[in-house]
C-alpha cells in the first residue's frame, strides 16, 4: 500500500495500472525490500496505438508537466502542511529496484528525452535513496530513427539498465505495433543505447501468442543476442478487452538452433518486461560487474543469482538449450489456456 498511496499523493501514473499489468499484486508487495514499482512519465496518454495495448491514446495528449521529475522524485508528506514540506517518495518506499518507463510522445521534438533524463538525474540525485537501488529506464524510441540522439540521452543520465521492447518477431511487426514503431529500429536503439554507454545492461521483451512461428522466435533472440542484448523476458499476450486484437493460437514452426548464451532469460505466461523475477537477478549482474572490476569475487560467481533467484519459477542463468526449453514450454501454456485480461508491455 505504501507505494499505491505516494503514487497518489504524487499524481503519478504507473504502467503497472495504465496497462492492467497481472502482476501488480506481487510486484506491489508490501515486503520491506522486496517491492518493484514502475512509474510511468511523459503523462498517461500516448501518441501511438499498438493493438495489444491498454494505454490510453491520442494525436495530440497534454504536455508532460514541468515538475513531474521533481514529484517522481518526492511527494507531499502525509499531513505536512505548509511550504514544500516533502519526504523523498522512491526513498520512503525502501525498494532496491525501480523502473521508469513512458509513453510514446511523436508530439515532442525529441519525444520527449531531455524531459525522460531529468527525471532520471533527479531520482537518481536523492541523497536518501539507497545506494544499493538500481534504476532501470524501459522507453520508447524517442521517434524511431530520427531519435538516436534521444536515445543517448537518456542512455547518458546515470541509469543501470537500458530497456526496449522488440514486442514480436519480426514478420508480425506491422500488425501488432504501431505501423511508426520498427523491428530494425528497436534494434538499433538497443545497439546505440550500449554504445553511447558500454556500462549499461540492456534488456528487451517478446509476448507470445500473435501467431509467431517457433522459428520465428529463435531468429528474435539471436538477433537480440547479436545486438548485445542480456536479457531476454517472454510473456503471453492477455486481451485486456474486445477492443483490442484477437490471439490466434501459435502455429508452431520448423527450425533448431542454440541461440547463444544469456545474461538473463524469464519465460512464463504472466513474465512481463518489468516482472519482479527480473529485477532480483538484475541487481546480482550489476553487483557482480562492479565486484569482478575490484577483483573482488571469482568469475565463476556470475553464474549464481541473488538470494531467492534460484527458486524463482521460470527464471535463471540457462544454457541455450534450457532457454530454448523454456520458451517451448511457454508456447504449449499458450496452445493450452488463453485467458483475458490483462495487457503485457
Amino acid at each position: 500500500m505504501r507505494i499505491r498511496n505516494g503514487l497518489r499523493a504524487s499524481k503519478l501514473a504507473t504502467v503497472c495500472e495504465e496497462a492492467r499489468c497481472p502482476n501488480i499484486g506481487e510486484c506491489w508487495s508490501s515486503k520491506k525490500g522486496a517491492a518493484t514499482a514502475t512509474i510511468m512519465v511523459l503523462g498517461d496518454t500516448c501518441t501511438r496505438g499498438c493493438r495489444f495495448c491498454n494505454v490510453k491514446t491520442s494525436r495530440a495528449p497534454a504536455l508532460p508537466a514541468d515538475d513531474e521529475p521533481e514529484k517522481t522524485a518526492e511527494a507531499p508528506r502525509r499531513g505536512g502542511g505548509g511550504r514544500g514540506a516533502a519526504t523523498r517518495a522512491i526513498a520512503s518506499w525502501e525498494v532496491d529496484y525501480v523502473v521508469i518507463t513512458s509513453v510514446d510522445r511523436d508530439d515532442i521534438p525529441d519525444g520527449g528525452a531531455s524531459h525522460y533524463a531529468r527525471v532520471v538525474r533527479r531520482v537518481k540525485a536523492r541523497p536518501a535513496l539507497k545506494p544499493s537501488m538500481r534504476l532501470e529506464c524501459l522507453t520508447p524510441d524517442f521517434n524511431g530513427t530520427s531519435g538516436l540522439d534521444g536515445v543517448a540521452t537518456v542512455a547518458s543520465a546515470g541509469l543501470d539498465v537500458y530497456a526496449h521492447n522488440i514486442e514480436t518477431v519480426e514478420r508480425l511487426q506491422g500488425s501488432v505495433r504501431d505501423r511508426r514503431a520498427g523491428y530494425r529500429e528497436s534494434i538499433g536503439v538497443l545497439e546505440h543505447a550500449r554504445s553511447v554507454n558500454p556500462s549499461l545492461v540492456t534488456k528487451t521483451s517478446i509476448i507470445l501468442g500473435f501467431g509467431e512461428r517457433d522459428d520465428e522466435i529463435r531468429q528474435t533472440m539471436r538477433d537480440m543476442r547479436d545486438a548485445g542484448v542480456e536479457i531476454f523476458t517472454l510473456g503471453q499476450y492477455l486481451r485486456p478487452s474486445r477492443r483490442h486484437m484477437k490471439a490466434p493460437l501459435p502455429p508452431g514452426g520448423e527450425g533448431k538452433g542454440r541461440e547463444g548464451w544469456w545474461w538473463y532469460v524469464a519465460s512464463g505466461p504472466l513474465v512481463r518486461s518489468s516482472y519482479k523475477a527480473g529485477e532480483v537477478f538484475m541487481e546480482a549482474i550489476l553487483r557482480e560487474r562492479e565486484a569482478a572490476q575490484h577483483g573482488s569475487r571469482s568469475g565463476a560467481e556470475a553464474a549464481s543469482p541473488s538470494d531467492g533467484a534460484s527458486s524463482l519459477p521460470l527464471s535463471g542463468v540457462w544454457t541455450p538449450q534450457q532457454g530454448e526449453e523454456r520458451a517451448a514450454r511457454v508456447l504449449a501454456s499458450l496452445a493450452d489456456s488463453r485467458p483475458e485480461g490483462a495487457c503485457p508491455l
